[in-house]
């Protein structure tokens, strides 16, 4: 049972974002002041950010969201919805990944909590770039 009404749980659930979040944007950021150019949300695939001439895409995925090995964690209410509703984002995901690839590009996966760290941030930034 939810503890809210179905109205303000719409409300709820309409305030967050798939696009543009935090931590997205603090990678975009940091690609930017290196100069680097790139495409956003690009393709069927909603790709994050894209270099569609080099094939490389980058998710940005939140941790509840995406279900983190590190920091996910399974809701305490309304699990008949929400732990359906995970699985098939990660589901997603794998199909994703699988027909990039299969498209030849380049995936990389960021977990949000990699970009929280500034240590965490360069290393993954290194890990970017090899491929640009």
């Amino acid at each position: 049972m939810d503890k809210f009404s179905k109205e303000t749980r719409s409300k709820i659930m309409q305030a967050i974002k798939g696009k543009h979040t935090k931590p997205e944007l603090l990678l975009r950021k940091e690609l930017s002041k290196l100069g680097y150019r790139y495409r956003l949300h690009h393709g069927k695939e909603k790709i994050d950010i894209a270099f569609p001439s080099k094939k490389i895409a980058i998710f940005v995925d939140g941790c509840f969201w995406h279900c983190c090995p590190k920091h996910g964690r399974n809701p305490t209410s309304n699990k008949t919805y929400w732990l359906p509703k995970l699985k098939r984002n990660m589901e997603r995901d794998k199909s994703t990944i699988k027909l990039l690839r299969k498209q030849g590009w380049k995936v990389i996966r960021i977990w949000e909590h990699d970009l929280a760290d500034a240590i965490l941030i360069d290393k993954k930034m290194k890990r970017i770039l090899k491929f640009i």
